[in-house]
C-alpha cells in the first residue's frame, strides 16, 4: 500500500482485550469502544506513516492486532471532525 491509498481515510482497529480509557490519549483523533474483550479503534488516518504510528504504539503496549481495515473511501472531512461518537 503506497501512501496515496491510506491518506485521509477512515480505519478500523481491533486489539485483543478491552483497553481502558486511560489508554486514549494513546490514540488520538480515534473513537475506542469496548466490545466482548476487543477494543475497537476507529477513525481517520492521515496517511501511511499515521497507521503504522498507531500500530507501534499497539505492540508497544503489548496488546495483539486481531485486524485492521480501511471501513470506507477516501474521508471528506478533515480528520478532527470525524471522531463523533454514537451516543444511543
Amino acid at each position: 500500500m503506497n501512501s496515496d491509498q491510506a491518506q485521509h481515510r477512515r480505519y478500523r482497529l481491533v486489539l485483543r482485550g478491552e483497553l481502558d480509557d486511560r489508554f486514549g490519549f494513546l490514540f488520538e483523533g480515534m473513537q475506542m469502544e469496548r466490545l466482548a474483550g476487543t477494543t475497537v479503534l476507529t477513525g481517520p488516518v492521515a496517511d501511511q506513516a499515521h497507521l503504522l504510528g498507531l500500530m507501534e504504539r499497539i505492540v508497544e503496549l503489548g496488546v495483539e492486532l486481531l485486524s485492521i481495515e480501511a471501513v470506507d473511501g477516501p474521508a471528506t472531512q478533515p480528520p478532527g471532525l470525524a471522531t463523533e461518537r454514537n451516543s444511543s
